[in-house]
């Protein structure tokens, strides 16, 4: 240990000891649901926040991936929430004709490529974070959803073949 020869940082006290706060395990009043939509073919994905997760908001965030997406049917491939498939929804779809709806089975989740890059977005944005408030969340969505798009590639089921073994030159020793 070297003696501190400046002052203390905020994050401790002056004597040396690391400040303690009374650890909050409770979810709190405000919670905020991030949607996603992974466009398969050439891996970049749409992301957005909101307060609850209803019809209206799945709606809006239908909404963006139509904008996000300006020409060609889209289909959306999702699983059985309740907000997916009202009957606000629906209406909501009959007046967007490129949207096609699809469900997945129920307990089959691993079909949907999404969850694969909300595995990767879980990491990148959320893992070991502690937010404050719905604002922070929106941020790291937003940077963690630019940062993954730079570097998207087109997503494909299962393993990729391994590469082919190149042989080597056999030496032969004549004596």
């Amino acid at each position: 240990m070297i003696p501190r020869t400046f002052p203390s940082s905020p994050g401790w006290s002056p004597d040396g000891h690391r400040i303690k706060s009374e650890v909050d395990y409770s979810r709190g009043p405000e919670k905020t649901w991030v949607y996603g939509a992974l466009r398969v073919r050439d891996g970049q994905e749409i992301t957005m926040t909101a307060s609850s997760r209803n019809s209206a908001f799945y709606q809006r965030f239908l909404q963006q991936v139509e904008e996000a997406i300006p020409a060609g049917d889209i289909y959306v491939i999702t699983n059985n929430l309740s907000s997916h498939n009202s009957v606000s929804t629906r209406a909501w779809l009959e007046e967007h004709p490129r949207i096609h709806h699809g469900f997945i089975p129920v307990g089959a989740c691993w079909l949907n490529l999404q969850e694969g890059w909300c595995r990767l977005f879980r990491k990148a944005a959320l893992a070991g974070q502690s937010f404050a408030g719905p604002e922070e969340i929106e941020t790291a969505t937003r940077l963690a959803t630019a940062q993954l798009n730079k570097r998207a590639r087109p997503w494909i089921r299962g393993r990729p073949a391994p590469p082919t073994r190149h042989l080597r030159h056999r030496y032969t020793y004549i004596l």
